[in-house]
């Protein structure tokens, strides 16, 4: 659930992660998997051989058990940074990325306890790493950052928080500085912190947010400060990465947004690729009409308090919601959290494909291409890769899609079977891999028909997205970080 780069450095490395339209081919041999899905958020990593066929006994580099924890591997400089807990302790590890060796290991007492869904966990978010210190983000803590070295350089307390799931978002660094989003019930916000020290250059509300888990990415402009683009509940934000500003915005998402963007390049123009997923009831043709809110106060307030208890509840969905609805959980539903119950059922579950080059303000009726409304995922986030664009859902449809145009080229069920899929699809070498929850990691050749290359068994729960670096495919389970590659170093 559960994952960086200043304007000139992402211009300077803009080849290792925009895909070009011609070939959608993207040359990132050189460049770390330094973030949350690899270069910007984009799960795509070129290296060759990466292995098609592995397991438990077959073709690993080499293993290491490790504490639970959901955040991916951060590969850098032939290191492996990445976040676990235990015994009431938030750990960060480097490991050598050639054995597994640990190279050091660092704890910090747990703080306090967020509450966290069965799916997330005190260690969900995954580094980022800006090229010499490592930045990680604890929502029982807050933004922590260590050298190379392992020596901590400073500490930025945060929270506490109230999103009813646990925060799962993961910081990204553009410049000198590191941001993190935190889209809760109430006092949501995107905050900038410097990364010399951590001391906070800025932040920004978001008043429409009120829950979510997605990471933004890093959006270079040609004159100008980078932008953060930032999902949200019903509209995804640009903001200026000096200052904060909204640049633009896109509405019409989904209440809750747990996807990363993916960025790549059409002709000159620079375009956006999104999915957001809540209920089934947000589903077009399934929305369900929510009366104002006086007039069900006047109904069914029985105490006569302004508010409406779970008690009062006028009907099922409203009741099944109630833990949604009551933002404060002081049990009773005001008319603020009213409206935003009656925008979250009016939302659409969807893909966008959105331009937004040289965007200013509202886009959404002049910049978004085309939404596509059937099979959206919740938790795993898109992949594009080799002129194909790649949706597994939370059930386990896997959608291709023709990027320009939506259309799609196949939707079925992945190998036929049914699945829980958490873990977005990252890509290299031609193959895409797709991690189930269950343990099978499938295989697919880089292309829209679903042409299955191996379905690999580690019989162990993923949750978190493979990484993918130095012709290797590192795997995280339950108990195990797994690296997989044909050649032993």
């Amino acid at each position: 659930m559960v994952p960086n780069l200043h304007s000139f450095y992402c211009w300077s490395r803009a080849a290792a992660w925009l895909v070009t339209a011609s070939c959608f081919v993207v040359s990132l041999a050189a460049a770390d998997w330094d973030r949350f899905r690899g270069p910007n958020g984009s799960g795509l990593q070129q290296e060759s051989p990466l292995p098609a066929e592995f397991g438990p006994a077959r073709n690993v580099a080499w293993k290491i058990a490790l504490p639970p924890g959901h955040s991916s591997p951060v590969l850098a400089g032939g290191r492996i940074y990445l976040t676990a807990f235990e015994n009431e302790k938030l750990i960060t590890y480097c490991l050598s990325q050639k054995d597994g060796e640990i190279v050091w290991r660092r704890e910090i007492a747990r703080t306090r306890k967020e509450e966290y869904d069965k799916r997330n966990g005190p260690a969900s978010s995954t580094p980022v790493w800006d090229g010499k210190n490592l930045y990680v983000f604890f929502p029982d803590l807050g933004l922590v950052s260590y050298d190379a070295q392992g020596k901590e350089r400073w500490r930025v307390p945060l929270g506490p928080f109230n999103n009813i799931y646990g925060l799962g978002v993961s910081p990204v660094v553009s410049g000198d500085k590191v941001f993190i989003v935190v889209d809760q019930s109430f006092g949501s916000h995107i905050a900038a912190f410097r990364t010399s020290d951590g001391k906070q250059v800025w932040r920004k509300d978001r008043p429409e947010a009120v829950s979510g888990a997605s990471t933004p990415i890093v959006l270079p402009q040609k004159r100008g400060p980078a932008l953060i683009v930032a999902p949200g509940s019903f509209r995804m934000d640009a903001y200026s990465a000096d200052t904060g500003d909204v640049v633009w915005y896109v509405r019409g998402l989904a209440s809750e947004m747990k996807s990363v963007p993916v960025l790549t390049e059409y002709d000159g123009q620079q375009w956006i690729f999104l999915n957001g997923y809540n209920i089934p009831e947000n589903d077009p043709g399934k929305q369900i009409a929510i009366p104002e809110f006086a007039d069900v106060v006047a109904k069914v307030d029985a105490d006569k308090n302004g508010k409406i208890s779970a008690a009062e509840a006028p009907d099922e969905p409203t009741k099944r919601n109630f833990p949604f609805i009551d933002l404060d959980k002081d049990g009773g539903m005001d008319a603020r959290e009213w409206r935003q119950y009656q925008a979250t059922m009016s939302a659409v579950n969807a893909v966008l494909a959105i331009r937004v080059d040289a965007a200013k303000g509202d886009i959404t009726t002049t910049n978004v291409v085309w939404r596509y409304h059937r099979a959206v995922p919740q938790l795993p986030s898109l992949l594009l890769y080799r002129d194909v664009l790649f949706m597994i859902n939370d059930a386990g449809v896997l959608t291709t899609f023709e990027p320009k145009t939506g259309n799609v080229i196949q939707q079925a069920r992945l190998r036929g079977v049914s699945d829980r899929y958490y873990a977005s699809p990252v890509g290299g070498d031609g193959k895409v891999y797709i991690a189930a929850h269950s343990g099978v990691v499938t295989v697919l050749e880089a292309s829209g028909k679903h042409n299955v290359l191996a379905a690999n068994n580690l019989e162990e729960e993923i949750f978190a997205t493979p990484a993918i670096g130095d012709g290797r495919i590192y795997v995280r389970t339950r108990n195990t970080l797994y690296c997989f590659g044909t050649t032993h170093r």
